[in-house]
C-alpha cells in the first residue's frame, strides 16, 4: 500500500491500562484515516482487534519511552494489516485463476504456481522490513519476545518439552531441535491465523520426530514415559 500523504498526530502514552489501549486504538484509527491512497479505509473492528493484539505483545517488553512504545505498536499493527492485504489479494487472484474455464490444466497450474511465488515474495519482503524496522527500535531480547508473542510462545514451550521428554538428548541433538523450531517460528510469524501458525510448527515437529527416530529414540515411548513422570510429580506435590 503506497502512502501518498500522512498527517501529524500527538504522541499517546496514558497511564491507565484500558485507557492506554483505547487511546492507542483511536491514535491508529486517526493515523490510517489521514492516509490518502487508492485503498479503502481500514475496517474499524479489525483495527481494534490488531491494535489490542499488538499492545498485549508490546506490553511485555518493558519499554519506558512513549515514542518508542508507540512506534513498536504501530509496527506490529502495520505488519498484521500488511499480511492481511497480501493474503486477501492472493485469495482473490487464485479464485480468478481457477474460474478461468478457458485455460487448460497446465496453464492454470502454471498461473497458480506463479501466483504462489508472487505471494511468497511479497510476504518475505514484508517480513524482512518488519524485522529490520524493529531492530532499529528494540534490542535483540525484546525482538525475540515479539516473535514469540506473534506465535503464541510455541517455540520456547516446544523446545522445553523436548528437553523434558528426552533428558538424554546430546548437545548436538538439542541444537538441531532448537534451530528447527526457531526456523519454524520465523515462518509461522507470517501465518494468516492461529491454525496456520500451529500447522507450521506441526510440520517441523514431524521433522524433529523423524530425526529423533533416526537417532535411535522411540519418540512415542519417550512421550508416554514423560507423561508418567508428570503424573507422578503431581501426586507427590499433592
Amino acid at each position: 500500500m503506497k502512502l501518498a500523504l500522512l498527517c501529524t498526530t500527538k504522541k499517546v502514552f496514558p497511564t491507565g491500562k484500558n485507557l492506554h489501549v483505547r487511546l492507542l486504538f483511536f491514535f491508529l484509527l486517526s493515523f490510517f484515516s489521514c492516509v490518502v491512497s487508492a485503498q479503502p479505509a481500514p475496517d474499524e473492528a479489525y483495527t481494534k482487534v490488531i491494535t489490542e493484539r499488538s499492545v498485549k505483545i508490546v506490553n511485555t517488553l518493558g519499554i519506558k519511552d512513549s515514542v518508542i512504545y508507540n512506534k513498536v505498536v504501530l509496527s506490529l499493527v502495520n505488519q498484521y494489516r500488511g499480511l492481511s492485504v497480501i493474503q486477501d489479494e492472493n485469495k482473490t487472484a487464485v479464485s480468478k485463476i481457477k474460474t478461468d474455464t478457458a485455460a487448460g490444466k497446465e496453464l492454470m497450474a502454471s498461473r497458480l504456481k506463479e501466483q504462489e511465488e508472487k505471494r511468497n515474495t511479497r510476504t518475505l519482503l514484508l517480513h524482512e522490513q518488519f524485522v529490520s524496522g524493529l531492530q532499529a527500535l528494540i534490542n535483540a531480547s525484546q525482538l525475540e519476545q515479539v516473535k514469540d508473542g506473534l506465535t503464541y510462545g510455541v517455540f520456547p514451550k516446544t523446545y522445553t518439552a523436548y528437553l523434558e521428554m528426552i533428558p538424554s538428548l546430546t548437545a548436538e541433538q538439542k541444537l538441531k531441535i532448537y534451530d528447527w523450531l526457531k526456523e519454524a517460528r520465523e515462518l509461522a510469524m507470517d501465518g494468516e491465523n492461529s491454525d496456520k501458525k500451529h500447522a507450521v510448527f506441526g510440520k517441523y515437529k514431524g521433522k524433529i520426530n523423524n530425526y529423533l527416530s533416526a537417532q535411535g529414540y522411540n519418540v512415542k515411548k519417550e512421550g508416554e514415559e514423560w507423561a508418567k513422570r508428570i503424573e507422578a510429580a503431581k501426586k507427590v506435590k499433592n
